[in-house]
């Protein structure tokens, strides 16, 4: 299996890498302009502060010097709300300023008017300035706290990034190996049924084509003729059957080729199926049982689906039973399902041949001479869409039972009658005539 996925493993990754990059890409791309709107909103909030206090001093009557220190333990006087200096018209730096001891601005913001963000003293400032009377007052914020919050928000980021890149690569590469998968092997199912069909129809096509040929080759008498006609048209009904098989399956892969289900008596079903095979039974000196337990036995599908269900059950039973066998097929209740059992005493199922039974052109004994390998596929899309559940195992008669089992329909069919009573009957084998000494 992993062999037969291997393509699809290497697309699944190769689109996880492409996703993942472009993830990354508009990721950090995204994050950058939310580091950059965040860095100028809260530098806006800033500005407008600085703004205010300004404002606030150039409003003022009469403006005083020495400003008082607003000492903060924790950074000092850089931790002030807010940090001022002074010009005086001269041009020389008052050294009355808020900060103790005192730290000149450097030279060349002495004369600063819009907010810029500075180093004074190895600390990002963001200052001001304007006049207020004879002086150039210059106010400023400490904006550390804005470059911390600069710096914890792109780390927040690379670390959520690599999450979602994770989170993309892998979740990419799940949903991309479960998507293909599935594809993959329905596609490699298309090419080997193909390869399949057309070896089973290239044999008997081989055989007409060889009949004809020799036919054409020279004259023959009538008995050759007729000999040659029955052989062209026993391969004839063998490409037909085969290809009405392909034409059900083809029908039931679509959702338009699918009754509607109903409800279905299933031993009615059982009990007419019995009846058909009963002559094959006689003709073939094999011993039928039958039991149809006490009814209704209604489960919700086709009738006609379930006929054929039934129909590829008898005649595989019918198949690997030896002369002188037994098959047996049995309906009943089983909790709240309906049960249906058919069994032989064939060579039964090896089981290793149990898994792949049902696939299509799969032949369990391996020997070409039992059909085209479509009976138990057809049986098993039966199953599938009419939600029942199968069950093999090895029969008390020694060889296969096939059990399959529906959830039960209180309600009986409509238009088919019940089966209310246990019924059980049994058609024996002919006796064989004594041989002769």
């Amino acid at each position: 299996m992993n062999r037969r996925l291997e393509r699809v493993n290497i697309a699944s990754l190769r689109v996880a890498l492409i996703s993942t990059g472009v993830v990354a890409v508009v990721y950090a791309l995204v994050a950058m302009l939310v580091v950059v709107f965040v860095t100028n909103d809260l530098t806006a909030q800033v500005d407008s502060r600085l703004s205010s206090q300004l404002a606030h001093y150039q409003e003022q009557p009469v403006f005083r010097l020495p400003f008082a220190s607003v000492n903060d333990p924790g950074q000092g006087d850089f931790g002030a709300p807010l940090l001022i200096w002074a010009i005086d018209p001269a041009g020389i730096q008052a050294t009355q300023t808020n900060i103790v001891p005192p730290v000149d601005l450097p030279v060349q913001d002495a004369s600063v008017t819009t907010p810029v963000t500075t180093s004074v003293n190895g600390v990002d400032v963001r200052i001001a300035g304007g006049p207020v009377g004879q002086f150039h007052l210059i106010v400023g914020y400490n904006v550390d706290s804005v470059t911390q919050a600069r710096s914890s928000l792109i780390v927040i980021e690379t670390v959520a990034g690599v999450v979602i890149l994770l989170l993309v690569f892998f979740g990419t590469l799940f949903v991309g190996r479960r998507v293909g998968a599935p594809i993959e092997l329905a596609r490699q199912r298309q090419l080997e049924f193909t390869a399949d069909a057309s070896h089973e129809l290239r044999t008997p096509l081989a055989v007409i084509e060889a009949q004809t040929s020799l036919a054409l080759s020279q004259e023959r008498d009538a008995t050759w003729y007729r000999n040659a006609f029955q052989r062209i048209g026993s391969e004839s009904g063998r490409i037909r059957r085969l290809v009405d098989d392909l034409l059900w399956l083809a029908r039931v892969d679509t959702p338009q080729g699918r009754p509607a289900a109903e409800p279905v008596e299933v031993g009615l079903v059982v009990h007419q199926a019995a009846e058909r095979f009963a002559a094959v039974a006689e003709s073939r000196g094999i011993t039928l049982q039958v039991s149809v337990g006490p009814g209704p036995l209604a489960i919700m599908g086709s009738s006609d689906w379930l006929d054929r269900l039934l129909g590829v059950l008898l005649d595989n039973a019918f198949k690997y039973a030896p002369p002188g066998g037994v098959v047996a097929a049995s309906v009943g209740v089983d909790g709240n399902r309906v049960r249906l059992v058919v069994e032989d005493s064939g060579p039964g199922i090896p089981d290793e041949e149990r898994p792949k039974i049902f696939d299509r052109f799969h032949r369990a004994t391996g020997q070409g001479g039992y059909g085209s390998g479509l009976g138990l596929a057809i049986a098993d899309a039966v199953v599938r869409h009419s939600h029942g559940r199968w069950e093999v195992t090895t029969s008390a008669l020694g060889g296969a039972r096939m059990a399959v089992s529906w959830p039960r329909v209180l309600g009986g069919a409509r238009d088919q009658g019940e089966v209310e009573a246990p019924v059980s009957w049994t058609v024996p084998a002919p006796a064989r005539p004594p041989e002769r000494a």
